[in-house]
Parts: C-alpha cells; structure tokens; sequence
C-alpha cells in the first residue's frame, strides 16, 4: 500500500496517507457533477469529497487516540476510496480495551452528526432521507450529517473488517477464546462480502471493490490471530531459516544479483565484519537500483535500514510481532553477541503455518 500511496505528514505523532486512488474518485465525482451542473457542481463535489474525507480521518483518529490510551501506536493512518484504514500495532488482548478502541471511531462520526444537526442547521425529512448524500438540491450541511449517519451504520455492521466486528469479537471473547471468536467474526465478514459482491454484479462496480476488501481483510484478520495462537510459547528456531546468504557491506548490487540468481532467495541480510545485521537488499530493491544506477553500486546506497532482530532464545511470538510491526519483509533472529544466526520471513512463516496445520492432533514437542 505504501507504495501507491503519499504522504500527508504526521499528525498527533501518526502519520497519514493518501492513495492514489483516492485522487481518481475525486475526479470522478467532480467530472460527474459537472457534466450534470457545470462548473459550480463541480466544486461542490470536490469540496463534499474531501469534508467526507475530514469526517472518515476523524474517525480514525478516535481508534488511533483511544488504542495510545491502552499504550497500542499506530504506524500510519492511510485514506482510501472506501474509507480509512488505521495501521494499529496490535490490538490488545483485554477483550474491554478493543471494545472501547472498536467503539471510539463511530462514536465520532455520531458526535459530527449530532454537531451539524444541532448546532449547524442539518434538516431532512425522514421521507426524502434516500438519496439525498448524492442530490445537491441540499446543502453541504445536510449531506455531511447523513454520511456521518452511515458511516455509523455501515461500520457497525457485525463483520470484520469494520468496527462492529471488532466490537463482535470483544463481546465474543468474554465467553469464548480469542481464536474462535476471530473465526466467528470473520466468517460472517466473509459472508458480508459475498452478499456485497453479489449486489455489485447488478451494475455497481464500487460494491464489487467493497466486497473484495472486505473479504481480504476478514481473512487476513482470521489468519493473523491463526498465527498468534500458533506461535504461542513456541521456541524461535521452529520458524526460522538457518541456511542462508547474506551480503557484506562492501558489495555491490551486481554481486547481490549475481547471489540471487544462485539461490532461492528473495531477501538478503546486510552484515558488517562482525556478523551483525545492518540492513536487508529485497530482489524488487535490487532489480530497481540496477536499472536506475548500475552494477556498481554499493549496497549500503539502496538497503532497507533499521531491520529488527530478536534473539534466538525468544518465544517465536515475539519475531512474529517483530515482523508484522517493522515493515520490512524479515526479521534477523541474532545471538548473544548480536551475530545474525537465521532469518525469519513472511514466506517461512507461511510454510509454518501450513505444517502446523496438517500437524494439528499429532503429540507436539516444541513447546
């Protein structure tokens, strides 16, 4: 994502993003109005897009603030065509702190309703409510309170990815383990999706992109918690790959390509003379700093820094959190002489999900 996206800068110490996307739904919404309007409609558009905008940024603020509260940052917050999606490190394992990081987007959304209702003149009538977010015959005011209204309603859907899974989830855990409450509300995310996708075929092909995002996130959100539960307690060396290339810090991209093409990796460690990790060069890194620079160029130019490590001794949980929290694409699993003795990567962790599964009922030792 972050590499369609820009940046907006940071704001209350989380940064924020804007596809590009986003950019093309702008244009469509102002190119549809005028072409109905003219120049004036365009504007409106333009400027009701981008206060709807202010109103979903808002609403992932109050994840944002109330996950600090918990002491959970958030890495960037990234504005979408279908709405937000705020990168919180992890959600917390108390069922009452999601709850109330669930609850805190919508409720601002209800506070901009109840704002532009009472205090800022937003009036319709009960019976003329449909349709009116897109009819222009009513004021901005109006139309912006019922999309405050619908984002509360839409988000509270009982399904993963929005809000009111999440929400589902807490309730859920309070009886049930978090892994099986995860499952609940993912399926029914998934079945949202599906009843979306089909909708979308009858002539809406932005339900058809909700449906596909909606049904990637619940999985995603199941495979996540999949892999907590997984690698609880679990020693480090299970997942991690002990047989491997790395690059010096004097070499070249030419030398790393050369090291591509003789093994099966992707992603290289970095290590200086004492085996310690300073950065890790991916094949997408590489392949880029050849056409761009050259050969010769050194790989210290055009490595992905600050890579984390964790000691080999640590629960594997804790590479997993490493991982999914750095933004890079491994994990140095290290000695305790900070020398880089393995790797973990996306891929590997992948295929160790795929052996704990098929393994599930057999006695385990590696606990």
């Amino acid at each position: 994502m972050m590499g369609w996206s820009i940046s907006l800068g940071r704001f209350a110490g989380t940064e924020v993003r804007v596809h590009l996307t986003f950019f093309l739904l702008v244009g469509w919404f102002a190119v549809t109005a005028g072409s109905r309007g003219g120049h004036a409609a365009a504007i409106d558009a333009v400027v009701f897009i981008l206060a709807v905008f202010a109103c979903v940024l808002a609403h992932e603020y109050g994840h944002v603030l109330t996950a600090r509260r918990f002491g959970i940052g958030t890495r960037e917050i990234t504005l979408l065509p279908i709405g937000g999606v705020a990168s919180i490190e992890r959600m917390p394992e108390k069922p009452g702190q999601e709850l109330l990081i669930a609850l805190a987007g919508p409720a601002v959304n209800v506070v901009i309703a109840v704002l532009l209702f009472t205090v800022f003149g937003a009036r319709i009538d009960a019976e003329r409510m449909a349709g009116a977010v897109e009819d222009q015959r009513f004021d901005l005011v109006t139309r912006l309170a019922l999309v405050n209204v619908m984002l509360v309603v839409f988000n509270m859907i009982p399904a993963f990815p929005m809000d009111g899974g999440r929400v589902l989830r807490a309730l859920l855990s309070y009886r049930l383990d978090r892994a099986r409450a995860t499952r609940i509300a993912a399926s029914i995310g998934q079945a949202v999706a599906f009843g979306l996708g089909f909708l979308g075929l009858f002539g809406n092909p932005l339900l058809l992109f909700i449906a596909l995002f909606v049904f990637l996130a619940a999985s995603h959100e199941s495979y996540a918690v999949e892999l907590g539960e997984a690698t609880k307690g679990v020693a480090t060396r299970k997942a991690t790959i002990t047989s491997f290339a790395t690059l010096e810090t004097q070499a070249t991209v030419g030398q790393a390509v050369a090291t591509l093409l003789a093994t099966t990796q992707r992603e290289f460690p970095i290590t200086d003379g004492a085996g310690r990790l300073r950065g890790v060069l991916t094949r997408d890194g590489m392949i880029r700093a050849l056409a761009a620079s050259g050969p010769d160029t050194p790989v210290l130019d055009v490595m992905e820094r600050e890579v984390k490590t964790v000691n080999r001794r640590a629960p594997l949980s804790e590479a997993v959190e490493a991982l999914n929290t750095s933004g890079h694409p491994l994990v140095g699993i290290v000695d305790d002489e900070a020398r880089v003795v393995g790797i973990i990567t996306l891929e590997n962790l992948a295929e160790y999900m795929m052996v704990h599964a098929a393994s599930q009922g057999w006695p385990r030792s590696d606990r």
